[in-house]
C-alpha cells in the first residue's frame, strides 16, 4: 500500500465524521470469525449435503469454482475497503461510481433486506432443532428471541465483548465442523455403512460434459459474506494487512471445511436423504453418532445462527451509520454511544426487523417448507 493509502486509513475515524474516537478492538483471529460466521450458516450446511447428492463429483468441481469466484469478490471488496476506509462499504464504492441513490439501492437490497429474510430462516431452523432436542421445554419462538435481544446487547457493550463473543461460538462452530466431517471421513466413530440407497455419483461425467456449472450458483452460498468484515475497517487492527489476509484465509478454511462435511455426508446418506431431507444435516449427524448426533446437530445449529446474527448485526448497522454520515438515510444513525464506542441507534434498528420479520411469518416448527418464502425473497433481492 502506498503512503497516501495508509494516511487515509489512518484518518479513516476523521474522515467519517464520527465524534467518539474508535479504538481498534479486532485482532486477525476476530476477523477471521467474522467472516466465517457469516458464511458457515445452517443454509450453507444444508446447500452442502444437498449439493453432495445432486452433483457428486461435479458438486466438487462447483465448489472450486465458486471458491475462485469468491476470491475474486474478496480482492475487489478488500482493495475497495482500504481506498475508502469508511463503516459505508457498498454504499460508499456505489456512490463513488455512480452516485447516491444506487448506493442506497445497493445497501438496502444487496444486505439490509437480504438480512432481513435470512436471519429469520436461522432462526426458524433453531427453533425446529431446539423442539427437536427438548421436546415440550421451550414455547414457539422463545429460544430464537432470547438469542436475538442477548447479542444486541453484546453488540451494544463494545466491538471488545463482541470479538469475545464471536472468537468463542466461531471456535464451536468450526469444531463441531470439523468433527463430523472427519468422524465421516474416516469412520473412527461409526463404521461406514452399506447404503441401500442411490449413492452419491463420484464419476466424472458431469465435468466433462459441463453439467456441474449448474451447481456453481448452489456452491456460491458456501463462499459468500466475507465481505462483512468491510464495514468494521475502523475497528480492526493494521486493515491494510490484517482484512484481505483474513478474506483470503477464511475462504480457503471454509473450502476444507465444507469439502470434508460434503464428502463425509456420501458414505452415510443416499442420494434420496440428502437431496430431500428438510434437515439432513441432522440426519447426517445421526448416522454418524447415533443418538448424540441430535445433540452435537443442535449445538452446530446454534453456534452457526448466533455467529451469524452476531455478525449480522455488526455489520449491517455499521453499514447504516456509514451511510448516514454519507447523508443516504437518516442522521440518527450516526449516533454513536459514548461510552462503547458502537452505533446504538443503527444496531437498535438492526434489531427489530428481524423479529418482526420472524413473528410475522406463518412458521410452522413440523413443516420447514413453510419459511420458503423467506429465501425467495432473499435470492430475489440479491
Amino acid at each position: 500500500m502506498n503512503s497516501k493509502s495508509a494516511s487515509v486509513l489512518a484518518n479513516a475515524n476523521v474522515s467519517t465524521g464520527t465524534t467518539v474516537p474508535i479504538r481498534k478492538k479486532l485482532g486477525f483471529l476476530t476477523m477471521m470469525s467474522i467472516c466465517v460466521g457469516v458464511v458457515i450458516v445452517q443454509g450453507s450446511m444444508i446447500s452442502a449435503t444437498q449439493g453432495i447428492g445432486l452433483g457428486g463429483m461435479g458438486f466438487i468441481a462447483a465448489m472450486i469454482m465458486a471458491f475462485t469466484l469468491a476470491l475474486f469478490n474478496a480482492m475487489t471488496f478488500s482493495e475497495l475497503s482500504l481506498m475508502y476506509p469508511q463503516a459505508g462499504t457498498l454504499a460508499t464504492y456505489t456512490q463513488k461510481a455512480i452516485g447516491h441513490f444506487p448506493a442506497i439501492v445497493a445497501v438496502f437490497a444487496g444486505y439490509v433486506v437480504v438480512a432481513m429474510l435470512a436471519l429469520p430462516v436461522e432462526m426458524f431452523l433453531v427453533d425446529a432443532i431446539v423442539g427437536q432436542l427438548l421436546p415440550g421445554l421451550f414455547p414457539p419462538k422463545v429460544v430464537p428471541i432470547a438469542i436475538l435481544i442477548i447479542l444486541t446487547i453484546t453488540n451494544l457493550v463494545g466491538a471488545d465483548v463482541f470479538a469475545r463473543v464471536q472468537n468463542m461460538l466461531a471456535f464451536i462452530l468450526v469444531g463441531a465442523l470439523v468433527l463430523i466431517g472427519l468422524s465421516a471421513v474416516t469412520g473412527f466413530v461409526a463404521p461406514h455403512p452399506d447404503i441401500t440407497e442411490t449413492g452419491v455419483d463420484w464419476s466424472f461425467v458431469s465435468i466433462r460434459d459441463g453439467s456441474f456449472l449448474g451447481l456453481v450458483a448452489l456452491a456460491m452460498w458456501l463462499m459468500v459474506g466475507v465481505e462483512f468484515i468491510c464495514p468494521m475497517i475502523a475497528e480492526v487492527h493494521r486493515p491494510e494487512r490484517n482484512i484481505p489476509r483474513a478474506m483470503f484465509l477464511s475462504l480457503l478454511v471454509m473450502l476444507a471445511i465444507f469439502l470434508t462435511f460434503a464428502v463425509g455426508a456420501s458414505y452415510y446418506l443416499g442420494v434420496e436423504t440428502l437431496t430431500t431431507s428438510p434437515l439432513p444435516y441432522l440426519d447426517y449427524a445421526n448416522a454418524v453418532f447415533g443418538k448424540a448426533g441430535l445433540l452435537i446437530a443442535t449445538v452446530m445449529a446454534c453456534a452457526a445462527t448466533c455467529s451469524t446474527i452476531n455478525t449480522v448485526l455488526a455489520a449491517v448497522a455499521r453499514m447504516l451509520q456509514g451511510m448516514a454520515e454519507n447523508g443516504q438515510v437518516f442522521p440518527q444513525f450516526k449516533c454513536v454511544s459514548k461510552r462503547f464506542g458502537t452505533p446504538w441507534v443503527a444496531i437498535l434498528f438492526s434489531l427489530q426487523l428481524f423479529p418482526c420479520q420472524y413473528c410475522s411469518a406463518a412458521l410452522n416448527r413440523s413443516s420447514p417448507w413453510s419459511l420458503l418464502p423467506l429465501p425467495v425473497g432473499c435470492w430475489l433481492t440479491w
